[in-house]
């Protein structure tokens, strides 16, 4: 027997209108993508955004919901990677009075409260087999039952995925299904990371600068010197965007006037006493030789795996650290170099 949710939808028209995410950039790999976004928001698919760390996935998807036919609905977030594998099945698909011990009443699930709407499932590559299974039956036929319920219950609901993990390894390990990878793929749009936005820096720093200017009741729009501005454009980015505001933000903080003079990367090698410590990646390291006389004389395996070791440092270096840059470097595809990157991976730490 199914049942419609029991969750009443809210009148469309009375809802209040929900101002649309910004989203700042002028860089062609940042226009490019939210060209695509916007084409494919209006279409009622799954869409899976993939990006590293930072780069704004969850930005990316209330952009999608918010261009979709679907704006009016609720969007519903859950975080896949900030909780227990257990607790992610009653979380989505919510569960019955008595179903385990501690339900002590019937809970209503994400999929339930985004009837009519989105639902944003980041670092979905968290997700354990078997709720993948559920979650495929919903993509396919809208029907799920809560834990502890054999009632099956009809939704009407968009998914919107998210990662940073390579989803088709995982499927090849047979940790990730391969129909599901498949079925929420409709799309794949993969978010550029900051390194890659070039001439976006600078226009992140100011306006996140003047926000935090506004914040601190600030009279004067903060600038940032050429020294300054110089040591942004230099960084690599790890963080992404994130980790651009977090900065900027602590350097209008501490500035004693509205000219920023001093921006520090990394706040974790400043001392109890104030003064900034040299971390040891500043540390001259020793230039490894070009040739290949220091690897004669040591048996072959053993300089096989540190020439490709070298190999992979030097690519990785010069596509600032992307991974398919770095593999079209070596003329390697993308699955065989994240084969030697892993096989390698404590010695690219």
């Amino acid at each position: 027997m199914k049942q419609r949710s029991s969750q009443p939808r809210q009148d469309m028209r009375q809802r209040t209108p929900v101002k649309m995410p910004e989203a700042l950039g002028q860089s062609e790999a940042f226009l490019d993508f939210q060209e695509r976004l916007s084409r494919v928001a209006p279409i009622n698919r799954p869409v899976l955004i993939v990006g590293e760390r930072g780069t704004g996935k969850e930005l990316a998807a209330s952009r999608l919901h918010f261009l979709s036919e679907r704006w009016r609905g609720l969007l519903v977030a859950l975080n896949c990677s900030a909780l227990n594998p257990t607790l992610i099945e009653v979380e989505l698909f919510g569960h019955e009075r008595g179903a385990f011990t501690g339900a002590e009443q019937r809970r209503t699930g994400r999929f339930e409260a985004a009837d009519g709407g989105t639902l944003f499932l980041d670092e979905i590559g968290n997700i354990p087999m078997e709720v993948q299974e559920k979650i495929l039956r919903v993509v396919e036929y809208g029907t799920f039952e809560r834990v502890g319920s054999s009632e099956s219950m009809d939704v009407d609901v968009r998914i919107i995925a998210a990662t940073n993990a390579d989803l088709m390894a995982l499927a090849e390990e047979g940790r990730f299904m391969r129909d599901l990878l498949d079925r929420i793929s409709f799309e794949v749009l993969f978010l550029p990371p900051l390194r890659e936005r070039h001439g976006d820096i600078a226009l992140l720093a100011n306006h996140f600068a003047g926000r935090m200017a506004l914040e601190l009741g600030l009279d004067d729009m903060p600038q940032f010197s050429p020294e300054a501005m110089e040591a942004l454009q230099n960084h690599d980015w790890p963080g992404n965007v994130r980790e651009l505001k977090n900065l900027v933000e602590r350097a209008v903080y501490r500035s004693d006037s509205p000219l920023i003079t001093h921006i520090d990367v990394d706040p974790f090698r400043v001392k109890a006493s104030g003064r900034r410590e040299k971390a040891p990646e500043d540390k001259p390291v020793p230039k490894q030789a070009d040739s290949l006389d220091d690897l004669m004389g040591k048996p072959l395996d053993q300089a096989v795996r540190e020439l490709q070791i070298r190999f992979l440092k030097k690519a990785l270096k010069e596509a600032r650290f992307n991974q398919k840059q770095a593999a079209r470097h070596l003329g390697l595809t993308y699955h065989q170099f994240r084969g030697l990157y892993r096989k390698y991976s404590t010695e690219l730490e």
